[in-house]
């Protein structure tokens, strides 16, 4: 599938081809942190299905909490909108990109969720909140 993104405040633009099929929900505690939120949504491509369109995106350098590897995550070095994390180093890269970020967001639905050790317990109740259609 052809999905296209940009950060926030449009510095940086990008199209990809992403397998639908491989979009996950991760709950690790970088995650959390990173996005601000209790998850982060996950599409997986390949490096050279990842086409830069628009910008320069900043890395930032990292080794994760969870898992103790080194991360290189890609961001607007204008609105500071996260875009993607990959491996360090050489050779085929697999970017997983924000789903956020595309604009292609609502028909990606999970298909699975991984770090499921460090999911906030009250996640399971969302659903049971009340809703209002925008800023009350």
């Amino acid at each position: 599938m052809r999905v296209d993104g940009a950060c926030h405040c449009g510095h940086i633009q990008y199209q990809a081809e992403i397998d639908p099929a491989r979009v996950v929900v991760c709950h690790c505690t970088d995650c959390q942190t990173m996005s601000g939120s209790a998850f982060r949504v996950i599409a997986f491509t390949f490096e050279d299905r990842f086409e830069l369109l628009r910008g320069t995106i900043k890395i930032y350098r990292k080794t994760s909490a969870d898992s103790g590897r080194p991360r290189e995550l890609g961001f607007c070095p204008e609105c500071g909108t996260g875009l993607y994390a990959t491996a360090p180093g050489p050779g085929p890269k697999v970017y997983g990109l924000r789903v956020g970020t595309l604009r292609q967001r609502k028909d990606l639905k999970p298909t699975r969720q991984i770090w499921c050790r460090s999911t906030v317990p009250w996640l399971e109740h969302l659903t049971d909140l009340p809703g209002v259609p925008g800023q009350p």
